[in-house]
């Protein structure tokens, strides 16, 4: 066992020391850094929301209106964000917030959504934005018991619109049925 931990120590130390163009590849300077990708949205703005209320149930979509304010605030030099949602309509309220988290090894964000009805977080979706204002983020979660895939999209349509759209898959993603369209409008 001693020597088992001399080798994994010599090995560790023996990586440390290499010269960092040998220790680690460099990115290529094409991929660009997305994190600031979000630094467009920072700020107070109008929200309209459609939210399908019966996603993937195989039944006639039954939609719900909401109005109201999504104010969007930096953290750590714009690395984080964080989004505060309160609108209302007939059907009720939304209240919650999306916690964005950037990765400079992936190059990528996740954003992680919870709502104050229940507190509790949404499995994260990932992805990054195409440096022409269009983000897309994936990711898993539950619905009813069964796995699905879920699809974000963002798209800052100039610098006071700006929209959002949600979107489920039960096949792999194969087909996506639309189930959360936003508009925001800058105050």
């Amino acid at each position: 066992m001693p020597n088992l931990r001399v080798f994994l120590i010599s090995a560790a130390l023996g990586a440390v020391s290499l010269p960092a163009g040998q220790a680690i590849a460099e990115a290529p300077s094409s991929v660009r850094d997305g994190q600031h990708d979000f630094d467009w949205e920072i700020g107070t703005w109008t929200t309209k929301v459609r939210v399908l209320r019966n996603p993937l149930s195989g039944k006639p979509p039954e939609w719900a209106e909401y109005e109201g304010t999504s104010v969007v605030r930096p953290l750590m030099e714009g690395r984080w964000n964080l989004v505060e949602l309160s609108v209302s309509g007939p059907s009720g309220k939304i209240e919650g917030g999306s916690f964005r988290l950037y990765n400079p090894q992936s190059r990528q964000w996740s954003l992680n959504y919870a709502g104050l009805r229940n507190g509790m977080l949404t499995a994260p979706v990932f992805g990054s934005f195409d440096g022409r204002g269009r983000g897309v983020f994936v990711g898993q979660d539950n619905l009813d018991g069964r796995t699905i895939l879920v699809r974000f999209v963002i798209v800052q349509k100039s610098k006071t619109e700006a929209s959002f759209e949600q979107s489920f898959s039960a096949d792999g993603g194969v087909t996506w049925e639309t189930n959360w369209f936003a508009t925001d409008t800058r105050r």
